[in-house]
């Protein structure tokens, strides 16, 4: 089980391999996904306008972005390291993002599902500047759905707290 602040000595124990866990469910509701499509200026139909998606899109109704989908790891890897994202990250340390090495949509999230992040240690090195990059193995599932919505290999810098603090 994860501690709410993950601790430099937690990160040393994180391992290739290492099943992290799983998230728990979040809903995946039209606000949301209409307020994504606001913060990007992205007005498509297919994704903020409910009527217009019954009538002509593919899957029934809306969906939720694609790069929403993406953008909700951060949120499931706390979830799944049970890590609280409002820490002190001077004291407590925290992932920054660093890319992908593979990031896959697999299937469309439709709005009001649930999704969850599955995610597993796959390695760590340090790069040339000395800083722990650490590949996570992340797939999202929705809720009764057979294949993930997405499958992906997340790089991420361990930013180590202050020593200072």
């Amino acid at each position: 089980m994860r501690n709410s602040a993950i601790k430099p000595e937690r990160f040393s124990a994180f391992t290739p391999g290492e099943d992290v866990g799983a998230s728990p469910w979040l809903a995946i509701d039209q606000q949301m996904i209409s307020q994504f499509g606001e913060a990007t200026r992205d007005p498509d139909p297919m994704h903020i306008d409910p009527d217009w998606a019954k009538r002509n899109a593919p899957y029934g109704g809306t969906i939720a972005f694609g790069f929403l989908t993406v953008s909700l790891l951060t949120n499931l890897l706390h979830g799944a390291l049970k890590s609280a994202p409002t820490r002190e990250p001077t004291t407590a340390g925290y992932f920054m993002n660093y890319g992908f090495d593979h990031l896959r949509l697999i299937t469309p999230v439709p709005v009001g599902s649930r999704i969850r992040g599955h995610f597993r240690t796959l390695d760590i090195r340090e790069n040339a500047n000395g800083k722990h990059i650490v590949k996570f193995g992340c797939e999202i599932e929705i809720e009764g759905v057979d294949k993930p919505a997405l499958s992906a290999e997340w790089l991420a810098v361990w930013v180590m707290p202050d020593a200072g603090a």
